[in-house]
């Protein structure tokens, strides 16, 4: 089919730039520069530490995102299985740093999708099976693990009404990928409908939940709260924490926060960039100096008295959302996607949104019980957020109900355990 022969076409071009991408700081640029060398990198690996006497799990998650749902699961076999050997890939820059932090045996970008590219990663780790997590399916790496007999499945899988890969185009390139999946864990009765419907057999789809929540109920649970860098930020201030932000979301975030700060001095902001970039950074800071406030990096030793803390590195979010009375978290402003409600409200902080969420479940969720809060400009985030600002009592009880929402998700990662489980046995 032509839709075939384009894709393979635009997978060998991509492969083709990763020999000539040159060093930068651009994500694009990057996604096809350390990628460079990525297969030799796991064949070393598969000759000189896989052990052939040991079943091993291949997992793929493209992004942090993803990864998150599928790391409680990687967990739960690294502590009841410690024979099995975990390998695990991803497509984003974005994913590398919390890879790195993952109890697997080796972590590397996923080579661009090509059927030779398929052959030689599973040469290389000879997995026993092959876990997606949450939505890429890779037409090539599924038929070459279908053409091997190996097992493949995905947890916490998702489409959503408007997804992409529910158009014509989209739904002819992955049908065989789909209908080549020998067990499928959904998150809801939706999510399992739709699939089936681009090709999945409805025979190997179970509906299993979203294993974000046992992640972030864990983290939640587990006193975060009382590491180091948290405490060193307590402070008795109302605090708003916005994570994940994109200029879009901050071009309504922080005008509504300056409305917000004349009626309530004494509020303070958290605030952490989805990419914290130089740039992206210096124009917050910018801000802040215009406006006269007091800022401070998140690691300054003066940064808990500061108006604005700056985040400006990743993988600390998660703990720093225990701070707020409530939080803004970012995507729903822009085209980026709305990024994880979860996190804030496994601690049972309120979360505020901008109204691009129709594809998110977890944000229905939280507005259906009054957990969350959808803005669409100044004036509502003003509202929303003097509000919980103002009164204590208001944001803890939408935090409790946020928090709820969590609660009832929780038993997920044990069931898409159990999935994976049952993928190895063939």
């Amino acid at each position: 089919m032509l839709i075939d022969l384009a894709y393979d076409l635009a997978s060998h071009l991509a492969s083709g730039l990763v020999s000539i991408a040159p060093e930068s700081d651009l994500k694009t640029i990057r996604a096809f520069r350390e990628r460079r060398g990525v297969i030799d990198r796991f064949s070393r690996w598969g000759h000189e530490v896989r052990d052939p006497k040991r079943p091993l799990i291949w997992f793929h998650a493209p992004s942090y995102g993803e990864g998150l749902q599928a790391r409680p699961v990687i967990e739960r076999i690294r502590a009841r299985r410690p024979d099995i050997q975990l390998a695990y890939t991803f497509f984003s820059p974005s994913a590398e740093p919390f890879a790195r932090g993952l109890p697997v045996d080796v972590a590397d970008y996923l080579p661009f999708d090509t059927r030779g590219n398929a052959e030689r990663m599973v040469a290389s780790l000879r997995p026993s099976a092959l876990v997606f997590s949450k939505l890429d399916v890779w037409p090539r790496l599924s038929e070459v693990c279908h053409d091997a007999r190996i097992p493949a499945g995905i947890i916490s899988a998702t489409m959503s009404a408007g997804a992409g890969r529910r158009r014509p185009l989209a739904r002819a390139l992955l049908r065989r990928a789909y209908a080549s999946l020998s067990s499928v864990g959904a998150i809801a009765r939706e999510d399992a409908e739709r699939l089936v419907e681009s090709g999945v057999r409805a025979d190997v789809v179970d509906v299993t939940g979203d294993t974000r929540y046992d992640q972030v109920w864990s983290r939640a649970t587990k006193s975060p709260a009382h590491t180091p860098l948290v405490e060193s930020l307590r402070s008795d201030r109302p605090t708003l924490v916005a994570g994940s932000t994109w200029p879009a979301d901050e071009d309504t975030l922080l005008p509504a926060w300056l409305d917000v700060r004349e009626q309530h001095p004494r509020v303070r902001l958290v605030i952490a960039p989805h990419e914290p970039t130089p740039p992206h950074l210096a124009t917050i800071e910018e801000w802040a100096r215009s406006n006269e406030l007091t800022m401070a990096r998140v690691d300054a030793p003066q940064a808990a008295g500061a108006d604005v803390i700056l985040v400006d590195r990743v993988g600390i979010l998660g703990d720093l959302y225990s701070l707020g009375r409530a939080a803004f978290v970012g995507g729903g402003f822009g085209t980026a996607g709305l990024h994880s409600v979860l996190e804030p409200a496994a601690f049972g902080v309120p979360v505020i949104f901008g109204p691009q969420h129709a594809s998110s479940r977890d944000a229905h969720l939280l507005l259906e019980v009054d957990g969350g809060a959808s803005v669409r400009n100044v004036s509502d985030a003003t509202d929303v957020i003097g509000r919980w600002m103002e009164s204590e009592t208001l944001a803890a009880t939408a935090g409790e109900q946020a928090r709820a929402v969590v609660r009832r998700g929780v038993g997920a990662a044990d069931r898409a355990y159990d999935l994976v489980m049952r993928l190895l046995k063939g």
